[in-house]
């Protein structure tokens, strides 16, 4: 994959991103508008009547600006992400992509294996060890799988390797939570292991096939106002 250019010049404003990712959620939920001003006309309405009853909408309408801000922000942060993941689903290398969302001590290799059937595994090293992410159809990719870990492990004996199927069947692990069920897994390695397991795999590394992964907006370019949660 080409590096991507975030220099100043380049780099994409916070409102840009903002009208992107809103656009993108608009073409799968057309009416998220409507949502939206409903949520924060909802929330400051709420305060208005608390306001009237204690006998100063004034004040509860000011006081509730913030909160309905707030709620509108978090819904909608909610309403990027499923429509940012559905609009990757079915492409092929998606799941890299979901993993591009993991923070700083994870390393993401996308492609490390690839079949002529569009197949496909990436890695994960992190602290719980080396994590194997397969897409592709299931009773094929399962073979993929087990191949790559018999490689890793051979190269990384004494460490965890886990393996995930991206799917939404009986096993698998759905696109949308692939990112989330990675950074559950247990705490095994310290540190400097991790470091000398990416040593270790950079023979592995060195001749894998390079897959062009799908361009698409994820969750985390979204820069949502200060303060405010990131969705889940």
């Amino acid at each position: 994959m080409a590096k991507r250019d975030d220099t100043p010049e380049n780099k994409p404003g916070r409102v840009e991103q903002v009208r992107a990712a809103y656009r993108i959620t608009k073409e799968a939920q057309p009416r998220i508008g409507l949502i939206l001003l409903g949520i924060f006309l909802g929330v400051l309405a709420v305060f208005v009547a608390v306001g009237f009853v204690l006998k100063n909408p004034i004040l509860w309408a000011v006081t509730g600006l913030p909160f309905a801000v707030l709620a509108t922000v978090i819904i909608f942060g909610r309403r990027v992400e499923k429509a940012a993941y559905a609009r990757l689903e079915g492409q092929l290398g998606a799941g890299a992509n979901a993993l591009s969302t993991l923070r700083r001590g994870w390393t993401v290799d996308p492609a490390v294996a690839v079949t002529r059937n569009q197949d496909v595994v990436h890695r994960v090293v992190g602290r719980p060890g080396i994590v194997l992410v397969g897409e592709g159809a299931p009773n094929r990719v399962g073979n993929l799988l087990a191949n790559e870990k018999r490689k890793h492990a051979r190269v990384a004996p004494d460490t965890p390797i886990y393996d995930i199927v991206v799917g939404d069947g009986e096993g698998q692990v759905p696109l949308r939570r692939l990112s989330a069920h990675v950074m559950k897994l247990p705490r095994n390695l310290r540190p400097a292991e991790v470091t000398e397991v990416l040593h270790r795999l950079k023979a592995l590394s060195a001749n894998r096939q390079q897959l062009p992964i799908p361009k698409g907006p994820l969750p985390k370019n979204v820069k949502l106002p200060p303060g405010a949660p990131r969705p889940r």
